[in-house]
């Protein structure tokens, strides 16, 4: 049969409360936890999270502008709240600072670090603390190669657009030619009221099949440097999105150079380490060597001159 021990357990908490503050010289250990607080922070973790915070605010501040920043025809449209050319190209040339700066501080951070003499527990969690930042990092790289992509395509569409505008008017004038253009066709007299009465009313006359066949081929014109410029657009577009992978390579290969610099920079010391050993290893076999060599030398003098005293005595 079960038995309820909470009375038991409300005493057996109250004993370890108030042992803990006897134990913290009579201060306050709590309300309700019976447990010790925990450790301070150290210096590395404080670091860490500064740096971690930092690539944050990059993360927060592009996906914030992240709609104005890839609208390039913000300035189309009646948006007071759009975002300039001149705007979104600092806002590129401070990301691409801020993220320089990033990868420039977790490398001169981890190359300090790494110098200090901690366990091996230590040291493989600080790697993998480093190894976290940086795939961070990578991670917000990539969202800003994405944005910028996105940004270079839709520049070209509205270059593209912008190219093609001036090439309306002539459209629409080769649709609707101006009255100058149609021959007049009169029967009457020049001056006559009746050929000023057709001319108000705005009587339609047929177009000539030369004018027809000059429209037909501009028309033709127009409709082939449509083609044309459609073609270049995705030609350009294969570009951005293959210049935008080769982005994200050489990003991914810089922070893998600077990982194997960092680890031929450790292998060097080592050796340096192992070079400083040997060099005192043999300082220290010459040194035993050299007193041999006395010993052994005084050894023979001392038997030289027994034999000469023997024999002198014999």
């Amino acid at each position: 049969m079960a038995s309820d021990i909470t009375s038991l357990f409300k005493a057996s908490v109250k004993t370890v409360r108030t042992r803990n503050k006897g134990l913290v010289g009579g201060k306050e250990a709590g309300n309700s936890s019976i447990l010790s607080h925990a450790r301070n922070k150290t210096e590395f973790a404080t670091r860490a999270r500064d740096v971690a915070n930092n690539i944050s605010k990059l993360k927060d501040f592009l996906l914030q502008h992240r709609k104005d920043y890839i609208n390039a025809a913000s300035h189309l449209i009646s948006d007071t709240s759009g975002m300039t050319d001149a705007e979104r190209d600092q806002i590129d040339t401070d990301a691409q600072q801020f993220m320089r700066t990033c990868s420039e501080t977790i490398r001169m951070f981890k190359e300090e670090v790494l110098k200090q003499t901690v366990s091996a527990q230590v040291r493989s969690h600080r790697e993998a603390v480093f190894e976290l930042l940086q795939d961070y990092l990578k991670a917000v790289c990539k969202l800003y190669s994405e944005q910028r992509a996105v940004r270079v395509k839709r520049v070209v569409e509205k270059k593209r657009i912008s190219r093609l505008q001036p090439n309306q008017p002539a459209l629409a004038n080769s649709l609707h030619p101006p009255a100058t253009s149609t021959p007049a066709k009169p029967t009457q007299d020049p001056g006559s009221p009746d050929l000023e009465l057709t001319n108000q009313e705005g009587e339609e006359e047929e177009f000539s099949p030369e004018e027809v066949q000059m429209f037909e081929q501009e028309n033709k014109r127009l409709f082939n440097e449509m083609n044309c410029l459609v073609d270049e657009v995705r030609q350009i577009e294969g570009k951005v999105v293959e210049i935008t992978k080769l982005q994200e390579i050489f990003t991914d290969k810089v922070l893998q150079q600077e990982a194997d610099i960092d680890r031929i920079a450790d292998t060097v010391v080592a050796t340096t380490e192992n070079i400083k050993e040997g060099n005192e290893d043999i300082r220290e076999a010459i040194k035993n060597n050299a007193g041999f060599r006395v010993w052994i030398l005084f050894f023979l003098v001392m038997c030289s001159f027994s034999l000469l005293f023997l024999d002198w005595y014999s």
